[in-house]
């Protein structure tokens, strides 16, 4: 009953990854420290996957689905669409004021690569991605006359608040932002 499955092994890797690269960054977060922190040999890391940049990109998938299902539950607690569009800011504070928060993880990795198409990068690009089509789909519900230029305005404003927060210690930036999005929806 208390034994570890295979399964149990890889997720200890992918959240021991995530954890340290939040914390730290790729370049900072080695396969020795992977191997300490995660209380597991470096073959069984190899076991599930090829290489460091494999493994980045599987703990960054995996945030990816971790982090918008909880943004899209939060938002979607609202009982309007444009509350719901509003909501999208406060959930943004709820999460600044969360312990250890340390920006986006996806722009903070992305700032590593230089590459376009690194796959870190790609990995970034589908979660912005993903966020853009969830909030163009708040803009239509809304009944925006242009959903996904307003969409992309909005994003603008949450990446601000994100990055002002971080590198700022702002964690106001939400309030701010959710300021200029009454504006931009005539609210």
């Amino acid at each position: 009953m208390n034994e570890i499955t295979s399964n149990d092994t890889r997720d200890i890797i992918l959240d021991v990854t995530e954890k340290l690269i939040y914390k730290s960054g790729i370049a900072a977060t080695g396969m020795d420290l992977l191997v300490k922190t995660a209380g597991v040999s470096r073959k069984s890391i190899y076991r599930y996957f090829a290489n460091k940049d494999v493994l980045v990109v599987a703990a960054l998938q995996r945030r990816d689905v971790r982090w918008m299902n909880w943004f899209r539950t939060e938002v979607d607690k609202a009982p309007t669409p444009a509350d719901r569009l509003l909501n999208l800011f406060s959930v943004l504070t709820t999460w600044f004021d969360s312990e250890g928060f340390r920006g986006c993880a996806f722009i903070n990795t992305s700032g590593e690569t230089g590459d376009p198409q690194d796959p870190v990068r790609l990995v970034a690009k589908d979660h912005k991605q993903k966020l853009l089509d969830y909030v163009s789909e708040l803009c239509t519900e809304h009944g925006a006359t242009d959903p996904q230029a307003l969409a992309k305005q909005l994003l603008i404003l949450i990446e601000g608040a994100i990055t002002v927060a971080l590198v700022m210690g702002d964690h106001s930036a939400a309030d701010n932002a959710q300021c200029m999005a009454r504006k931009l929806l005539d609210l």
